[in-house]
Order: C-alpha cells, then sequence, then structure tokens
C-alpha cells in the first residue's frame, strides 16, 4: 500500500509532543463523550418506560402493593418506585411519630417534602454525567484549534529551516495542521448534540415524575388520585425506615 504524505499518518509522524499530545486528548474527550452518550441513552430509555408503568399501569392495580410491584423490583434504578415508596414511608413515619419536631408539620406537609426530596434526588442521578458533554461540547475546539496553531507554527519553522517555501513543500503541513480543527470539531459537534437531546429527555422525565408525585400526594392524603372519586386508600404496609 503506497504511503500518503498528506494524511494522518503523516501528521502524527511529523508532529511534536504537543501536537501528538492534543491528538490523544481529544480521542481520549470522544471516547467519554461517546460512553456518557450511549449509556444515559440507554438509562432514558428506561426511565421512560418507567414513566409509562408509573402513569397508566400503576393506577390500575387492585392496591398499593401492587401497583408498586409493576413499577419493578428495586428502587436502586428507579425514580418512580423510589418516590411511591418515599412517599409511602413519611405517612408511616408521621403516623407513627408524632412527638418527633416533624410532627409539627401536617401530613400533607411532610409528605410534599419527602416528595421533593426524592425528586431531588432522582434529577441528581439524571444530570449525572452530562456536565462531561458540555465539557467537551464548549472546549474541544478550541483544543483543536490549539493543536493547529501549534502544528502551523511547527510546519513554518521547518520550512523556514529547510530554506524550502514552495507552494508544494507549505500546503502539505500547513494542511496536515488543519486536520486538527477538524479533529476538534468531530468531537464537539456529537457531546453538543448529544447533551441537547438528553437534557429534552430528562426534561420530558422530570415532568412525568412531578405528576406521578402529585398524583401520590394526594392519593396519600385523600385516598384517591388526583380527578377520581374519593374512596378509602388501601392498606400501606410499609416499614418506615429510619427518618
Amino acid at each position: 500500500m503506497e504511503h500518503n504524505p498528506y494524511g494522518i499518518a503523516a501528521l502524527w509522524a511529523q508532529g511534536d509532543f504537543v501536537t501528538r499530545g492534543v491528538a490523544v486528548l481529544l480521542l481520549i474527550m470522544s471516547i467519554a463523550s461517546w460512553c456518557v452518550i450511549l449509556m444515559k441513552a440507554w438509562r432514558l430509555m428506561n426511565l421512560k418506560r418507567q414513566a409509562r408503568a408509573a402513569s397508566h399501569d400503576f393506577w390500575h392495580q387492585r392496591d398499593f402493593a401492587a401497583g408498586l410491584a409493576v413499577l419493578g423490583e428495586t428502587k436502586a434504578d428507579n425514580p418512580f418506585r423510589n418516590l411511591a415508596e418515599e412517599g409511602a414511608e413519611a405517612v408511616a413515619h408521621h403516623a407513627h411519630n408524632k412527638s418527633d419536631l416533624h410532627g409539627a408539620l401536617n401530613v400533607s406537609d411532610w409528605v410534599t417534602s419527602n416528595l421533593r426530596r426524592a425528586i431531588d434526588d432522582a434529577v441528581q442521578q439524571m444530570q449525572s454525567g452530562l456536565s462531561i458533554l458540555a465539557s467537551v461540547g464548549s472546549t474541544a475546539p478550541f483544543v483543536g484549534l490549539f493543536g493547529t496553531v501549534w502544528g502551523i507554527y511547527h510546519a513554518l519553522v521547518s520550512i523556514g529551516v529547510s530554506g524550502q517555501a514552495s507552494i508544494d513543500k507549505v500546503a502539505g503541513p500547513v494542511g496536515e495542521a488543519l486536520i486538527m480543527t477538524a479533529f476538534g470539531l468531530a468531537v464537539a459537534i456529537p457531546a453538543v448534540l448529544g447533551y441537547n437531546a438528553l437534557a429534552r429527555g430528562n426534561k420530558s422525565v422530570l415532568s412525568q415524575l412531578n405528576r406521578f408525585a402529585h398524583d401520590l400526594h394526594a392519593y396519600f392524603i385523600t385516598g384517591a388520585r388526583v380527578g377520581t372519586a374519593s374512596s378509602p386508600a388501601p392498606a400501606l404496609n410499609v416499614v418506615a425506615g429510619g427518618r
């Protein structure tokens, strides 16, 4: 295979430690951003599936325990089940610990506080990793530009030392240096698009999480979901956990 004197391999071979360091840094940034995009996209798909179960299947069950079952087995990776359990535990804990300081609050305020805390925890989990995409999207073009400037400087110095300034001697090294700008854009564009898409998806899930919390609050306080006829609430056989 004939060697291309103006390709990426030539850029790597002719570049110094700064040029190679910038190229490696851009590669690391690209790998990190794609890992975040793929993992968060998979997580977002699961959250949307959980949101559908919370908004439809949960409220069609015969009792609270059956509703929890359709939300998943554990609350560790399911903010909707965590929200339901936190609300139930708040009601039970308030009923059995009225002598505590929080006993001065009515049950509605206490449940609201616990549901809000659970939502805040879910938001923190959903937003984790997005700062990497934001950082890569905002800095990668400038990292690539730095590599281009350094590469052009290095190429011009080499041309000046050799004393050969013909167009064929200038075009190759300078063109290779400009590749670094393209690398920077190739890293930044997916990171920015991925960040925007994930942020929109998280906003949609958060909206459904808030609606579910509102319905849960009405259920725990009145015994019925918002917009339905009031009826006695099923027994909440949940043990209060260390509040």
